[in-house]
């Protein structure tokens, strides 16, 4: 489950209730922790996290996260222990045996199966199918794994010991376990089955017999997705304590060496600040905006500026104000000149485009993180293109005797150019074309049946063209296609949902910017709210949308409905009939 990155919707701080609720919890499924362990597990006064989460295959996970390690995890409303707990408390789970090579392949999302199990003397642990379980390896009792069993013991004796044998959730060494400190398991010594295999026999490190003890996922991940590809080339050993405290004082010698070699964190936000605010000068900022607004010059220039994975932050930087950064600006650099036109409102009077260090400074090639809109901001990706969205209409029964002469029967979905060559065709073969005014069709009894109301049937004699071509659209099924480049066309009955942009409040004062349907247009709500999150500089979360199962809702602070707005039409390229609620945006009061 956690083989592929997850990703963050939210991470708060646990309520009292549900701290109680989730002692009661793990309680109510580990009856074997005493009062003690509990309290050890969810202290009283320790600050305990509640971080949701979704896995790369769209599930909703709950993580409860004590200094920095994720404890328990729930999927489903079920809890399950993390590896961290489980290497606190190695008896909280039945475990299955396997050996170390076997690991590699189960942290890659591969299920454990039977013939990789080895059976100690006194026989299998004593399981039901979909108890959770744990997977140790051989000569070391920390478990390395967690997840539920295929069968129940019996099961698994009746059926010969082949097939699956536990349905892999958690491993160590995936990104749950990555979430946290990264600590290696504890190395404790089990003396029963040393050397031993499959099922108890000799052990070979034999790739075909690796094979035969796991299988993995249809949806198998590429090497460089998890961050156990490093990693996995020592499993060999069985002692996994040992290797991960030498690797671990490896790692954190060379971070050290890293951190003497790298600028301090306010040293690189300075420069950072100087990089976009000299690139804004020379290529955003022109002579007609001044006086510019400070505010608006690092909102709409300055941040435009910032390099891609980079973010500007200038509570990071030494400065901490923009004031102070634009002081220095001006006093020390001779760039900019700013005065305070109204009281309490900056504005940059003047720039001195002729300044040596302003005229020297050569523009980066790719700094716009939407120059090219992305849609998952990594390299490699392709470009985002909008869908071709193209109405289309179904043949109902009502008018299906209007259209079986062209075999077109009941739902055949039709492009409207092929609707009016269709019903031209019939007006033509059975001369209906009005002799005296051949703007108007004469309605015969199979045009009077589709497409007149019951009261105009002794009225209605003849229509014209159009009317005739709308009467006969409108009493068809609407039906859309969309094509995303190199995909097929998807076909669904109705009118496609818009992406929807409203406001809502949220307490006494405070408004909040609510976006719904990116899904429907190829658009991943997460990138959206990252870019937003860039533009506005306001917090945006992803909540998951009641009664939809794979749609999400952002919401973003603030009634951003203008900024959306733009990016939607200008950096997607949506069509604006395909956009709701841009009306909504806040108007500028009047100038004086």
């Amino acid at each position: 489950m956690f083989a592929r990155q997850f990703r963050v919707r939210s991470n708060t701080a646990i309520k009292g209730s549900d701290r109680r609720k989730l002692k009661a919890d793990i309680s109510a499924g580990f009856p074997s922790l005493s009062a003690e362990e509990l309290t050890e597990l969810v202290p009283n006064k320790e600050e305990l996290n509640v971080v949701k989460i979704y896995a790369h295959k769209g599930d909703a996970v709950t993580l409860y996260v004590l200094h920095k390690n994720p404890l328990f995890f729930e999927l489903e409303k079920r809890l399950y222990p993390t590896v961290y707990v489980l290497w606190r408390y190695p008896a909280l789970l039945p475990a299955f045996r396997t050996w170390s090579p076997v690991l590699q392949k189960l942290i890659g999302g591969a299920d454990l199966m039977l013939p990789g199990v080895v059976v100690p003397s006194s026989g299998l642990p004593d399981v039901k199918r979909g108890d959770c379980c744990a997977v140790t390896l051989v000569n070391n009792r920390s478990p390395v794994a967690v997840g539920t069993a295929a069968l129940s013991s019996a099961e698994m004796h009746s059926v010969g010991m082949k097939g699956r044998g536990v349905c892999v959730l958690h491993t160590y060494m995936d990104n749950l376990w990555a979430f946290g400190d990264k600590s290696g398991p504890p190395l404790l010594m089990d003396a029963e089955g040393e050397g031993q295999g499959l099922n108890g026999e000799d052990c070979e490190d034999d790739e075909d017999e690796v094979e035969k003890c796991v299988e993995v996922e249809e949806e198998e991940q590429s090497p460089g997705e998890t961050v156990t590809d490093q990693a996995c080339s020592g499993v060999e050993e069985l002692s996994l304590a040992k290797e991960e405290e030498e690797k671990g004082e490896k790692d954190n010698e060379e971070e050290e060496g890293n951190k003497d070699d790298q600028k301090m964190p306010q040293e690189t936000m300075d420069a950072l600040l100087l990089q976009c605010f000299l690139h804004a000068l020379k290529s955003k900022v022109k002579k007609s905006e001044l006086p510019l607004l400070t505010s608006t010059f690092l909102r709409n220039h300055m941040f435009s500026c910032c390099p891609s994975g980079k973010q500007l932050d200038i509570k990071k930087s030494s400065y901490k104000k923009l004031s102070k950064f634009l002081q220095a600006m001006q006093q020390k650099h001779n760039l900019v000149r700013v005065k305070e036109l109204t009281k309490g409102v900056e504005s940059i009077v003047e720039v001195d485009w002729k300044n040596r260090e302003l005229r020297s400074f050569s523009v980066p090639e790719e700094t716009d993180v939407e120059a090219t809109p992305v849609q998952d901001g990594g390299e490699g990706e392709t470009p985002y293109h909008p869908p071709e969205i193209t109405t289309l209409y179904s043949v109902s029964a009502r008018l299906e005797p209007l259209f079986v002469d062209a075999n077109k029967r009941k739902g055949t979905i039709l492009q409207p150019a092929e609707v009016r060559n269709i019903v031209t065709e019939y007006v033509k073969r059975n001369e209906l074309v009005d002799e005296n005014n051949k703007n108007y069709v004469t309605i015969n009894p199979t045009l009077c049946d589709c497409l007149l109301e019951k009261s105009e049937y002794q009225e209605v004699e003849s229509l014209k063209w159009d009317d005739l071509f709308s009467r006969t659209l409108g009493r068809m099924q609407e039906c859309y296609e969309v094509v995303f480049p190199g995909h097929a066309p998807i076909r669904k009955k109705g009118h496609i949902e818009p992406i929807d942009i409203s406001v809502a409040s949220r307490g006494s004062n405070k408004k909040v910017t609510l976006i719904k349907n990116l899904e429907v247009y190829g658009l991943d709500p997460a990138v959206v709210a990252t870019a937003l999150q860039r533009r506005v500089q306001a917090s945006s979360v992803l909540q998951p949308i009641p009664g939809s199962k794979d749609k999400v809702l952002v919401q973003i602070q603030g009634n951003q409905i203008h900024q959306v707005g733009n990016l939607l039409l200008d950096h997607y390229q949506i069509p604006r009939k395909y956009i709701q609620g841009l009306d909504k945006a806040p108007k500028g009061g009047k100038k004086k």
